[in-house]
């Protein structure tokens, strides 16, 4: 069976076990307290990253895409409550792949979305070469900044389907580095997110259809460093 054909038939069975939890499992205990998560605003309107970025996709992009993450995320967790309650552990088994995946998306395009900012707010000014995190570039990538640009260019565009691409800092030995994260995987453990790059067609279609290493061309432009360098700090 193809990985393709594997995927959509654990999704269904996964989207199956949840409809069961949540016609048969008992209410969660009112001990139970959870806090959920809320589709974060953005801090532009969604025509200022043109001509990167489309008005239209970055519309569709957050209010709807993301917006799905959010709501999924709150209902399957809501679902585990349940199920952790009433002690189906399959269920809370079958639970967790769509709670990652959803999850996972959220956390993805709240960074994702201070990642960009409009020219006109510093987008695309590459980040202090004396600063940390310019030394740091400079030290891990021959040419700095332009040098990191095509190697998570050739990155994004060997991604195979659905994923992201990531500038990271190794926790454990302060390094750098680009690692790529299929489909919705957030980076979490050993390494801290510093900088990311949606690779799913949702992220740029609409405006460049099939020529998305345009795509990873522009962006770029509106990439807001000063989000970053915040991180690596």
């Amino acid at each position: 069976m193809s990985a393709t054909l594997l995927r959509s038939s654990n999704a269904r069975s996964a989207l199956r076990n949840a409809s069961t939890v949540s016609k048969i499992a008992k209410p969660a205990s009112t001990a139970f307290t959870r806090t959920k998560v809320t589709l974060p605003d953005l801090p532009y309107s969604y025509s200022a990253l043109e001509p990167s970025i489309s008005g239209q996709i970055m519309e569709l992009h957050h209010s709807k895409h993301h917006a799905t993450y959010v709501n999924s995320y709150n209902n399957f967790t809501d679902q585990l409550a349940s199920a952790t309650s009433s002690g189906f552990p399959a269920a809370q088994i079958s639970l967790q792949p769509l709670i990652n995946f959803h999850g996972g998306g959220h956390i993805n395009h709240s960074l994702f979305w201070e990642n960009l900012a409009p020219k006109s707010a510093g987008g695309g000014e590459p980040p202090n070469p004396n600063g940390k995190l310019g030394k740091a570039i400079a030290g891990a990538f021959e040419g700095g900044v332009e040098g990191l640009k095509k190697v998570m260019n050739a990155k994004l565009a060997g991604i195979q389907g659905s994923g992201w691409a990531w500038l990271v800092v190794d926790t454990e030995t302060g390094a750098l580095g680009v690692r790529t994260y299929a489909n919705q995987d957030p980076v979490v453990g050993q390494f801290k997110p510093l900088l990311g790059i949606d690779a799913w067609e949702h992220a740029y279609y609409l405006q460049y259809q099939n020529r998305k290493a345009e795509y990873f061309n522009a962006i770029w432009d509106v990439i807001n460093w000063k989000a970053a360098e915040k991180r690596f700090e």
